[in-house]
């Protein structure tokens, strides 16, 4: 895993490890999108179409779990996140994954959007 960027100033120096975009593999992004509660953070992250802090999501787990959706995102390949003072921003990767697995992101999204029509799930 590769630095995502330099330190940007205020941040304390405090920069996340992320994959850099060739180290990025598809059953990782797979893995990552499996899980209902990840793939509601994607949802929201491309419903926002920008950046969100980690406190926009009301996930209903505990707070050291989300942190671990967060994490596995991350590390995954599928969001950047960045510190801009004391919140962790969240943005999803989509020119990276794009680039490596064309139009598999948008599939994903559409059909969670489909099934969540189909069984009446609120995003």
């Amino acid at each position: 895993m590769t630095s995502a960027s330099a330190p940007a100033a205020g941040t304390g120096g405090r920069v996340l490890d992320h994959p850099a975009r060739d180290e990025i593999r598809v059953e990782a992004v797979l893995h990552a999108l499996s899980d209902p509660m990840r793939l509601r953070i994607v949802r929201e992250l491309a419903a926002a179409g920008s950046e969100l802090s980690c406190s926009c999501f009301e996930l209903p787990v505990t707070k050291s779990t989300t942190t671990h959706h967060f994490r596995v995102l991350r590390e995954s390949g599928i969001v950047q996140q960045v510190y801009r003072g004391t919140a962790k921003m969240n943005g999803l990767r989509r020119d990276d994954l794009e680039e490596l697995f064309p139009g598999l992101l948008d599939h994903v999204l559409d059909a969670a959007d489909r099934q969540a029509r189909r069984i009446g799930e609120e995003r």
